[in-house]
């Protein structure tokens, strides 16, 4: 099965040589593995490495390429065009730091995409056949297929094993909007071949791929239209911290058509016309290209999994119990094809039980992970644990403490102070709930309090711990100040007051 990346230049060609070789010759099958894993992604791969450096014999199975969306398709492509597209601003932005830069200075777009083709291909022998071989597994390239409750089929070779793992991922969501196959669109598995800047976009999907590729996008010189059914953009975060992001991405030249349908979409000549039906009536937009980022689906199709056992659904993906294990006892599944959180990092940490309760007997629990997320706008919207509104819905009593950015010197200093970080805590006390970070990196700053609610600590050891000054995260040990600052009742301040009287 050749792979074809395109536009199929040097770089594309390393990365292809890397991930899917087109000589690539599949091995012998074992008399029996210990573990068979289907799919290369980052949940395929960091159970791979992990079991294999544990010493079982390990087949490993893709159809496609190595390193999943991560690597081809999401994070690694994404964050290149978004560092650029971030560059682009500061450039724009640099007369607010009394930096004068030519007028009329433009992005070259193919530049940017090529940057990102060399940096991916640089990043991919970490994810390459050739390594995993190395390692000591037997990879093989086709579409694997189960052929009964142990057993796996891959190019005309069967696979026994004693485990398996499903780690398919998932794929773009394709919506049923009439005309839309026909006139032709982008998801974020074809963005990335892009080489010219198309002038007028239309993304459908205002969450976190929309948003970030939409604001990436308008800051490279494309008018873009933001497409979303609910009222807000990032409809999954609080609308405070939404509302923030939305600033900055007006602020960046887009338009916001939200709480509206699509109800069908046209192409004339060489147009593309989008037709909306929204609250104030109905409107056309039309534009050279749209971008669809509306969800993801779990890729089961293909598997065979009523042969093996394993329950599924199109829409929910793998069923799997709390210890990831699927109604087939000597399967288990891990990452996008199985869970509601579709990230990497919550791939790889669902990788890491899979290994000690496939492999060791062990009883770790996906429910005991702690997992944050974080959307890479500029400025960035990060969160973990409870939302104020699922606290409410749960009957959970909880204060909310808030701490601004124009109020932290290094945001002021850095010109990046409209956020702000809010942390929930539980009643009276200072244990944990949720926390929402809205700042230029706050992908960086939610990990400490991520750790902290991974370790129960609470806002008394924030404010206990020592920040360097100046930096933004100090707004961090701010929230716990705020939080001690309450523990100081009418009682205590009186005794506080009367202590000091009496020591004079």
């Amino acid at each position: 099965m050749v792979v074809e990346v395109l536009p199929m230049d040097e770089h594309n060609g390393r990365l292809v040589a890397n991930v899917h070789p087109p000589d690539w010759v599949n091995p012998e099958p074992a008399p029996r593995y210990n573990l068979v894993v289907i799919g290369a992604g980052t949940a395929g791969l960091v159970t791979t490495a992990g079991a294999a450096g544990l010493g079982a014999r390990v087949a490993l199975v893709e159809r496609d390429l190595l390193g999943g969306d991560c690597l081809n398709v999401g994070c690694v492509p994404s964050k290149a065009l978004l560092r650029a597209a971030r560059a682009a601003a500061q450039v724009r932005d640099a007369g607010q730091f009394g930096i004068r830069v030519p007028t009329g200075v433009q992005v070259d777009f193919p530049a940017v995409m090529e940057r990102m083709r060399r940096l991916r291909a640089g990043i991919s022998p970490h994810d390459s056949a050739a390594r995993f071989r190395g390692l000591g597994v037997d990879v093989y390239l086709g579409q694997g297929a189960f052929t009964g409750p142990n057993t796996v089929e891959v190019a005309g070779k069967t696979l026994c094993f004693r485990r398996a793992v499903i780690a398919t991922g998932a794929r773009a969501h394709r919506p049923p909007i009439p005309g839309l196959a026909d006139a032709g669109f982008l998801t974020n598995e074809t963005v990335f071949s892009l080489t010219e800047l198309p002038p007028r976009l239309a993304v459908i999907g205002a969450g976190p791929i929309g948003c970030e590729l939409s604001q990436a996008f308008a800051r490279f010189g494309s008018r873009v239209h933001l497409l979303g059914k609910h009222p807000q953009i990032l409809p999954r975060e609080d609308k405070d911290a939404a509302e923030r992001v939305a600033k900055a991405l007006r602020r960046d030249g887009l338009e916001f058509i939200l709480s509206c349908d699509i109800t069908r979409v046209e192409k004339r000549d060489r147009d593309k016309v989008i037709h909306l039906a929204c609250a104030e009536g109905r409107r056309d937009i039309i534009v050279d290209a749209i971008l669809v980022g509306a969800g993801r689906v779990p890729n089961v199709e293909g598997l065979n999994l009523d042969a093996a056992g394993v329950r599924h659904d199109g829409k929910e993906g793998v069923l799997v119990n709390d210890r990831l294990q699927t109604t087939n006892r000597n399967i288990y599944a891990a990452g996008d094809v199985c869970s509601r959180f579709k990230f990497t990092h919550a791939a790889d940490a669902m990788a890491r039980i899979v290994i000690q309760n496939a492999l060791f007997k062990g009883r770790a629990r996906a429910s005991a992970l702690t997992i944050p997320w974080c959307t890479y706008t500029d400025p960035e919207i990060a969160h973990v644990g409870l939302y104020e509104h699922e606290a409410r819905e749960q009957g959970v009593a909880f204060r909310t403490f808030t701490q601004e950015l124009h109020d932290v010197d290094r945001a002021v200093l850095d010109g990046e102070d409209e956020g702000f970080i809010k942390v929930m805590v539980r009643g009276r006390g200072d244990t944990i709930l949720g926390a929402t970070i809205v700042a230029a990196h706050a992908g960086d700053m939610i990990s400490e309090v991520t750790l902290a609610m991974a370790g129960r600590l609470g806002l008394r050891t924030i404010a206990s711990t020592i920040h360097p000054y100046p930096t933004q995260a100090e707004a961090i040990k701010q929230v716990g100040d705020a939080y001690n600052r309450t523990r100081l009742t009418p009682t205590v301040k009186w005794l506080f007051e009367k202590w000091l009287s009496w020591s004079r």
